[in-house]
């Protein structure tokens, strides 16, 4: 892998791409510059390892994205809260994907009680779903499949927390159009998307969910 260090390189690059770009398209860039349609809400992890265009080889202008440290989603935070909405509102997406990664540093720093500072109260929540599901991860007598499946259950109590927004339940008890959700985990140790199965059913039962929701 190479690593940049140097700033002049990443201004090197960029127009370099571009020059690659307008030789396969002359109009590119013209076509890109009018609008965006994407189908794609992404909110995922701000790690410099897993950019989501890379793992799905995606264009600009395909993926809508919204990342913070460890992918988490609270209700009282005003920048999720309006890239949400913009998404829904003005892009009418068809689909958001809250998408976490093994090897997550806010969940070990988490885990391990070694964050502090606003690092520290932005992963709190984790440290419920660690209550949580203590039992279950101690199972695991490898740490690195414990964190694997902590950032794994993170994932699923982050879609949970998706669908606590009042914004997006109210659009789907409307039974119209509102998008799908998906929980995925990025495995950087091979690459490869990990799509979790979700407890629908579950959180139509204890009202999380309305139960006009149907994942397809």
């Amino acid at each position: 892998m190479r690593h940049y260090h140097q700033y002049n390189e990443l201004l090197q690059n960029n127009s370099q791409w571009v020059t690659e770009k307008l030789q396969r398209d002359p109009k590119y860039f013209e076509v890109l510059a009018e609008y965006q349609k994407p189908p794609f809400l992404y909110i995922g992890c701000s790690d410099s390892r897993v950019p989501i265009d890379t793992y799905t080889q995606t264009e600009p202008g395909e993926i809508f994205i919204h990342r913070n440290i460890a992918n988490q989603i609270h209700q009282t935070d005003m920048n999720f809260l309006s890239v949400l909405e913009f998404a829904v509102e003005a892009l009418q997406v068809q689909h958001i994907v809250v998408a976490g990664h093994y090897g997550c540093g806010g969940i070990q720093g988490a885990y391990q009680n070694s964050l502090r500072g606003l690092k520290e109260s932005w992963t709190n929540p984790i440290k419920d779903v660690i209550r949580d599901h203590r039992a279950e991860l101690d199972q695991y007598v490898d740490e690195r499949d414990k964190l694997d499946r902590l950032a794994e259950l993170n994932v699923v109590e982050q879609v949970k927390n998706l669908f606590k927004v009042p914004y997006l339940e109210r659009l789907i008890e409307a039974g119209g159009y509102y998008p799908r959700v998906h929980g995925w985990v990025l495995d950087i140790r091979t690459g490869l998307v990990k799509d979790l199965p979700l407890p629908l059913d579950q959180w139509k039962a204890e009202g999380v969910l309305p139960s006009l929701y149907q994942d397809r």
